[in-house]
């Protein structure tokens, strides 16, 4: 079969680029499409197999892509694969699998990470970016976007869900049935190391992801200012400067801010070296949260969303109710009383290995 990818933009690296590059190993002949490239921001990882982009691949965009989110379906109409090739798969979280193609000659596999977001889930993903008046300005625009996707999820022949989470939203909007597949984790990298435990520096609380408003970071700050356990946050984002500014505040000298950490085996390292992840947030899936557990590494997370599916209750780590700072603190002073098997959660977390997702996406298609 000739193959193409793709991609809804390549401006950061986070789990649906961890996703693209699986499919890429998968089918190294295949070309990549996608709306935006930037090579720097994503280390020249798809440099080499991105064929084409669209006409908001210029760097204002790349650095500034949620504003041009009205011009996105557009973009996407304007990628047309015609009858090139026989089996396009698209890796989504909203644009990409409204590209054009014909639909007699070529079969489309769509792996949705989440519906469209600002279309369907506007309170939770712009009220923290967005003011009441600017949000109630945006309605027609908002509507215009969920008729969009609406639409675009009719037409692939095939949805994949990246969590039993996101195949209801997709039953619940697009009204189809979407199989599970869940993300993959290099576990060749993502593995149990207990000589990290005794390293010098160990024993530290740990958060990682991208610094964004819905992550919740701001809540584990105010949680582990009361504890006063020692907690390292790594990652970067728009929140950044905010969340310095809070920790000073606050004079949180038990809270740690590093940056982002590219290279995953220092990641693993950390992983290896915490007591637990915090996982305040609602994600589609988690990758960070399942990269965690491969290493052994319990997770507390919120009782919502994918995560539920990634941590078992008392044995891989602590699920709490609800998203506030007596919840989170209750939940880490209850994991203090409690033992965790490493080797036992590392183990669950094969079910989510690379080797899994590969031989599941091969048998469907």
């Amino acid at each position: 079969m000739k193959v193409a990818l793709v991609h809804d933009y390549l401006n950061q690296y986070g789990g649906a680029e961890r996703v693209l590059e699986c499919l890429m190993e998968m089918f190294p002949d295949a070309p990549v499409f996608t709306l935006m490239h930037d090579r720097e921001k994503t280390d020249n990882r798809f440099s080499g197999r991105v064929e084409r982009t669209s006409f908001l691949d210029f760097p204002f965009a790349r650095r500034h892509h949620r504003l041009f989110i009205p011009l996105m379906p557009l973009a996407a109409k304007t990628i047309n694969l015609g009858s090139e090739f026989d089996l396009i798969i698209s890796d989504t979280a909203g644009f990409a699998k409204g590209i054009r193609y014909d639909h007699r000659n070529t079969q489309h596999i769509s792996y949705i990470h989440t519906p469209l977001r600002y279309a369907w889930e506007q309170e939770e993903y712009l009220g923290g970016i967005m003011t009441n008046f600017q949000l109630a300005m945006s309605r027609p625009l908002l509507s215009f976007l969920r008729g969009w996707d609406y639409r675009a999820g009719k037409r692939p022949n095939v949805l994949i869900a990246n969590s039993k989470f996101i195949a209801k939203k997709i039953k619940d909007y697009y009204g189809r049935p979407a199989r599970v597949i869940y993300p993959p984790v290099d576990t060749s990298v993502f593995y149990h190391d207990e000589d990290a435990r005794k390293r010098k520096g160990s024993g530290y609380y740990l958060a990682v992801g991208r610094l964004l408003h819905y992550k919740k970071f701001d809540l584990v700050i105010d949680a582990f200012h009361r504890l006063g356990f020692p907690l390292k946050i790594v990652g970067s984002g728009a929140e950044s400067e905010k969340l310095k500014a809070q920790c000073k505040k606050l004079n949180a000298a038990n809270i740690e801010l590093l940056p982002f950490v590219e290279d995953e085996n220092e990641l693993r390292k950390l992983y290896n070296g915490a007591k637990a992840l915090i996982f305040p947030q609602v994600e589609d899936f988690g990758l960070v949260a399942a990269e965690a557990q491969a290493c052994g590494l319990p997770v507390i997370a919120y009782a919502e969303g994918g995560a539920t599916e990634i941590v078992e209750h008392g044995k891989t780590g602590i699920l709490f109710p609800q998203q506030s700072v007596e919840s989170l603190v209750g939940a880490v002073e209850l994991f203090e009383k409690k033992k965790f098997q490493r080797k036992v959660i590392a183990a669950s977390a094969q079910r989510f290995s690379k080797r899994q997702f590969q031989e599941e996406i091969a048998k469907l298609i």
